[in-house]
């Protein structure tokens, strides 16, 4: 299934049949990922009475409940109404799907008792020429990103500079490998998200911020075609399942 993207007088040619899904299935276990001091996702099915919605219990379908936190329990796709008393929905301001994107990998700095990704990180490691999508694969690249459960870790996060700095480059969709492009703990100054989003003065309203992916090692770094698809849901944000398709 080769097909011909043409963009800003430049043509990509992609294989759909190869997509490289980065997402991180939700999934009704301890084993699945988790952030923000929350407990785990729950799949249950209905019941009414002495009903249950279970074909294994005698129902004629599979009617199940779930119980979820798009923050908190897998990748999830936000916009600016994440962090402003004004509502903003993502399903409003996700418009469009495929977008030109890099994956570049970052080793954070240490910094005291923090890990960092500063702004020298972003300007050594991107090589392409203005993407429109940033995929940052922090390093070490380890499995166990998929089931980690993050509270209370520090996670790295990206300085207030940096995120500024990806909003210069006109990056309007960024995606991470980790709960938050900010500090876990920061008494609620969320830098990061306020710089790359331009909050309060300039706010980029058709930006997004997609966290908790997970690109495999397999995957190099470089240029690629993004899918960014979210569920219709009418919230600050959602689930979500970026695709990448490598140009040939």
């Amino acid at each position: 299934m080769i097909t011909t993207i043409k963009h800003n007088n430049q043509s990509y040619k992609i294989d759909l049949s190869k997509p490289l899904d980065i997402s991180i299935p939700l999934r009704a276990s301890q084993e699945n990922v988790n952030a923000w001091y929350i407990d785990r996702p729950r799949i249950e099915p209905v019941t009414d009475g002495e009903w249950i919605g279970k074909v294994s219990e005698g129902a004629s379908t599979n009617f199940n409940n779930i119980y979820f936190n798009p923050h908190g329990h897998g990748t999830h796709t936000e916009c600016v109404g994440h962090i402003t008393p004004e509502f903003y929905s993502i399903n409003d301001v996700l418009k469009q799907y495929f977008f030109i994107a890099e994956v570049i990998s970052i080793l954070p700095e240490k910094q005291g008792k923090d890990y960092i990704i500063t702004i020298d990180h972003i300007k050594n490691a991107i090589t392409s020429v203005q993407p429109e999508a940033l995929i940052i694969r922090t390093l070490p690249n380890t499995e166990d990103k998929c089931n980690k459960h993050y509270s209370n870790t520090n996670w790295p996060f990206l300085t207030e500079e940096a995120a500024r700095y990806l909003k210069k480059l006109n990056i309007e969709h960024l995606l991470i490998d980790l709960p938050s492009v900010d500090k876990e703990k920061d008494d609620g100054k969320l830098l990061a998200h306020k710089a790359f989003w331009g909050y309060p003065k300039a706010t980029r309203h058709y930006a997004t911020i997609t966290e908790m992916i997970y690109v495999d090692t397999k995957i190099p770094d470089g240029q690629y075609l993004l899918n960014l698809q979210i569920a219709p849901f009418v919230n600050d944000a959602s689930p979500s399942k970026p695709v990448l398709y490598k140009m040939l």
